[in-house]
């Protein structure tokens, strides 16, 4: 746990380099999302890429695809209760509380901190548990903010390079395919650029939220508890109440356990939601999970 609580920290240190970065200007509002284009188009996919370099066995194999099918269960799920949970607060409100109970910031930190403990393992395992997460961003994230879905939406989710640097991952794997030292070291060392990178990015972003006005809404609170709690740890009782243990019972846990998604904001910008709203609870998501993901992670 002194590792786990080691590395946790370590992650939020690096997201208040990125926050005082940004407030000093050295990084902007547009060199912030050139840096998120370069992270989820060319980082995250080396790494991820980089994590399935292992030689095929069909254990592994039989691991991945039986947390690929808990993902979906878990997400279909949170989709269902997202729909319902939050009916007490206004439209706008709403929307965008459903997209954060059914996305979590798996991508920036709940790579990040797999990786940190279960090292490539556990990245390989992580990228198949979210492949139904890349799927419903852009088929039922849309739908959340602008009550409708279209066919470039969904090509678009197939397309996403999170999704085809899994099937190149898989196809190495599968074929137990050697690739060429270079190739290897530049995917791994490219690679390793996501996890500094991200944090910076999210303190950068940070640093941009009106701290005072998160405060203000009640919705907040309840969608953080949601958020950061209650998802995780409902996830925990009903895995290892059907007797699941190992990367079947962590895996999930940790993934769900993280704040907010990080595109939250973008994804309401761009088809019609609260932007505004968004940014802060994906700030006081972010900062609060470093108290709440260690302390979930005591319960594995």
């Amino acid at each position: 746990m002194n590792s786990v609580a080691n590395q946790v920290i370590v992650l939020f240190l690096i997201m208040v380099v990125g926050f005082f970065a940004r407030k000093k200007e050295y990084i902007n509002p547009s060199v912030n999302r050139s840096l998120s284009e370069l992270l989820i188009n060319i980082t995250l996919p080396s790494m991820i890429i980089a994590s399935f370099n292992f030689k095929f066995s069909k254990d592994m194999l039989n691991v991945g695809m039986s947390l690929f099918l808990i993902s979906t269960v878990i997400h279909l799920s949170l989709l269902i209760l997202g729909k319902y949970l939050y009916k007490r607060f206004n439209e706008n409100e709403m929307k965008v509380l459903w997209f954060i109970t059914l996305f979590s910031n798996c991508g920036f930190m709940g790579y990040p901190v797999v990786e940190s403990i279960y090292g490539k393992i556990g990245l390989f395992y992580a990228a198949l548990f979210n492949i139904p997460f890349n799927i419903l961003m852009w088929t039922a994230g849309v739908f959340i903010f602008s009550g409708k879905g279209d066919i470039k939406s969904a090509k678009k989710a197939l397309l996403n390079p999170g999704i085809v640097s899994v099937f190149i991952g898989l196809f190495i794997f599968l074929f137990s395919i050697k690739l060429p030292i270079p190739i290897q070291k530049t995917l791994e060392l490219v690679g390793s650029m996501t996890t500094p990178l991200s944090m910076i990015i999210i303190g950068s972003t940070l640093a941009d939220s009106k701290i005072a006005s998160i405060f203000e809404s009640k919705s907040i609170y309840f969608g953080t508890i949601v958020r950061l709690i209650l998802i995780p740890i409902i996830t925990f009782v009903v895995l290892k109440f059907i007797g699941l243990k190992d990367f079947y019972l962590s895996i999930p846990v940790i993934i769900t356990s993280m704040p907010a998604a990080a595109n939250t904001v973008i994804m309401a910008e761009k088809f019609g939601g609260d932007a505004e709203f968004a940014s802060k609870i994906v700030f006081i998501t972010t900062v609060l999970s470093a108290i709440t993901i260690p302390l979930v992670l005591i319960l594995l």
